[in-house]
């Protein structure tokens, strides 16, 4: 298989970057740009990817995947220690509403309305 522009082996398709939902850190209270998608027809679970460099970059290249389920994982690209905690402190506050959004479920609309932002006291590392 052949190796992405962030290094992996899974396929970034086009149609896939068009379906993602961008979402900056004035929403998500995260300190870095995530995306989330519907499934699609992707042949794999639930994903996010996680801009790399903090602030409202959209630059797919510089983007880890983190997997939802089981338990939230980096499978490609690098987090620090610290972005990977917070990362997946948001998402285990938000794995419903990711999860309704990914089964088709709810809309982009019903996905932010359900979306909450890490408290401030979790946004980094003590």
């Amino acid at each position: 298989m052949e190796v992405n522009e962030i290094g992996s082996d899974m396929p970034v398709e086009p149609e896939d970057l068009f379906e993602m939902a961008n979402l900056y850190p004035s929403t998500t209270g995260l300190p870095m740009t995530v995306w989330v998608s519907p499934r699609g027809n992707a042949h794999y679970d639930l994903r996010v990817r996680v801009n790399m460099t903090n602030g409202d970059q959209m630059d797919i290249p510089d983007t880890a995947v983190v997997v939802v389920r089981p338990t939230p994982s980096v499978i490609a690209g690098e987090l620090s220690p610290a972005g990977a905690q917070v990362v997946f402190r948001w998402i285990s506050l938000n794995t419903d509403a990711l999860v309704a959004y990914w089964a088709g479920q709810i809309d982009t609309a019903g996905l932010c309305q359900r979306l909450k932002p890490l408290p401030a006291q979790q946004q980094t590392m003590p």
